[in-house]
């Protein structure tokens, strides 16, 4: 099996509601997502040829995806009043709404996800909230 890897970062704030300690404030995060995806085979056409696929297509297919979520406040749906994030949405902050607490081990499921209904192989997603802090997801 061969496997490619791939990385792109967006840049966007969060908060985790419920949670006891900083991070239930409002913070930023420049966050990385790196993808791997699999193929058992190598390409035979003339311009992949040797490849599992090229690389600038696969870090073009994740960078349009991340886009939507670059200078975003990442938000868990319910976790704000209605009139909170109505105020937001009147001042022109884009919010990103998720159906889930925007952690790292949320979002390296949900990115997995994302690839794998788009038709890649994927063999795991890791989402760095820091340097030094990630959190990856690898299919069944």
């Amino acid at each position: 099996m061969y496997r490619i890897t791939t990385k792109e970062s967006f840049d966007s704030a969060h908060f985790l509601s419920g949670y006891e300690g900083k991070c239930s404030n409002i913070h930023g995060h420049r966050w990385k997502v790196v993808l791997t995806i699999q193929c058992k085979d190598l390409k035979t056409n003339k311009n992949e040829r040797g490849m599992c696929m090229d690389f600038s297509e696969l870090k073009g297919v994740l960078k349009d995806v991340l886009e939507k979520y670059d200078h975003t406040l990442l938000i868990e749906e319910g976790s704000l009043k209605p009139k909170t994030v109505e105020a937001l949405e009147e001042e022109g902050f884009p919010l990103f709404v998720l159906p889930f607490r925007p952690t790292a081990e949320n979002f390296s499921k949900y990115f997995y996800d994302i690839f794998t209904d788009m038709g890649y192989d994927v063999y795991e997603v890791s989402v760095f909230e820091t340097p030094n802090n990630c959190a990856t997801y690898v299919g069944d």
